[in-house]
């Protein structure tokens, strides 16, 4: 069994996939289904590794949007035909950044 600190790295090797590609920009990302279909399973990943995480370190951090993280998985899984695209590029580059910190700070702590 996975634990915390594994779900942790897990969600950060995730970030860094995604910051592979949004480095190519917003044009990109809108003409490219490769690149979007990258994304959002990034995305899910990311979601996926915080909800397995042990519910003692999701109360121990609150400042980590833990139910929005796993929220978004839920939507990009469950709502995949409506999956909207300029959602998905501000998760990318406005949240994803701010987790990359919080989740490095947290891995530094362990």
């Amino acid at each position: 069994m996975r634990d915390d600190r594994e779900r942790l790295l897990d969600i950060l090797e995730a970030i860094e996939s995604i910051e592979k590609y949004v480095g190519k920009g917003h044009d990109a990302f809108l003409k490219d289904e490769l690149v979007q279909v990258w994304i959002v399973h990034h995305i899910q990943v990311i979601g996926e590794a915080a909800a397995r995480l042990s519910s003692a370190l999701r109360e121990n951090h609150p400042e980590i949007p833990w139910a929005d993280i796993i929220s978004m998985r839920n939507v990009v899984v469950h709502q995949y035909f409506g999956i909207d695209l300029n959602q998905i590029w501000d998760t990318a580059t406005l949240d994803v950044p701010a987790l990359k910190l919080s989740i490095e700070k947290l891995l530094s702590m362990m």
